[in-house]
């Protein structure tokens, strides 16, 4: 929408731009030659036209437009790629029809191939985004067939591919399951090494030395870290802390703060906030095509 309420029409400029067939037409007259761009932009619903152009308006204005396609595009292929990683750890995945082949060659694999659609057209536009810009940079004085042959390749497909984009990341999104208790389990395998801060503050406020239960903290930590990916063992920190006396703490009163809500901070608050202020004004500003849906074929 920023981008589009800034747009310029090319207006009526004439073969080479500088409307010299209308100062034949009107006799000279700048002042009905100067009415002519704002009646057009008017008609055509622009605010304005280019005060200044060759034979066609600046390719630049593409790649602004080509632009804001990448943008959805690298935003969508961020999405997509949390979501294959989160399948990947069996924390979400996406739609799984009844009958759909996860792979040719293993059947019981459940490849998220609606995301790895998502990526693959993304990068399309990404890259397409380069059209416009190289384009514009090698604009001779007049419009040439690299020129428009160009701009009639990569704008309307950069806006159809965003179109295939959109259509998936709505049924990826429409169908996302989400498994809760894989993600506790992994988040409680790793939650003690996330609270080794709050266990060094309290820790300190116990009577310890900061300096001193850091660098103890660390060692700890390493061999944590060796027991689980060294020997497949589960995370033994907090015991390794409670048995550490210069730490003065319990293994009862460490557990305490395996609470994974004392760690999210305001994610929360920032997310229903973002919903609120954000979102919910451009949802009801476009209400009129809400409630699509999309069919995938996979």
């Amino acid at each position: 929408e920023d981008v589009k309420g800034s747009l310029k029409l090319l207006g009526s400029k004439g073969t080479t731009g500088t409307q010299a067939s209308f100062l034949e037409l009107f006799d000279g007259d700048q002042e009905t030659i100067d009415r002519i761009d704002p009646m057009i932009a008017e008609k055509m619903g622009f605010k304005a036209c280019c005060p200044v152009s060759g034979q066609t308006y600046s390719r630049k204005v593409d790649t602004r437009v080509v632009n804001v396609l990448a943008g959805i595009a690298a935003s969508a292929h961020k999405l997509s790629n949390d979501i294959r990683l989160l399948q990947h750890l069996k924390e979400v995945e996406e739609p799984f029809e009844k009958t759909q082949i996860g792979s040719s060659a293993m059947a019981y694999k459940r490849n998220p191939m609606r995301s790895e659609r998502i990526a693959s057209l993304s990068r399309y536009v990404m890259v397409d985004a380069l059209n416009p810009a190289i384009t514009s940079a090698t604009q001779w004085f007049e419009r040439t067939l690299d020129d428009s042959a160009n701009k009639r390749l990569s704008v309307p497909e950069g806006f159809l591919a965003v179109d295939g984009i959109l259509d998936l990341c709505l049924n990826v999104v429409d169908g996302l399951v989400v498994y809760p208790k894989v993600i506790e389990k992994r988040l409680m395998s790793e939650l003690p090494f996330m609270a080794t801060e709050n266990i060094m503050m309290d820790a300190v406020k116990a009577g310890g030395d900061r300096q001193e239960l850091h660098e103890r903290i660390r060692e700890l930590s390493m061999e944590a870290g060796k027991n689980v990916k060294e020997k497949g063992l589960d995370n033994n920190l907090l015991e390794l802390i409670a048995a550490d006396p210069a730490f003065n703490l319990s293994e009862e009163e460490l557990k305490k703060t395996m609470d994974p809500s004392r760690y999210t901070g305001r994610a929360a608050l920032q997310v229903e906030a973002f919903l609120k202020d954000t979102a919910a004004p451009v949802l009801e500003a476009n209400r009129d095509v809400l409630g699509m849906s999309a069919e995938i074929n996979v």
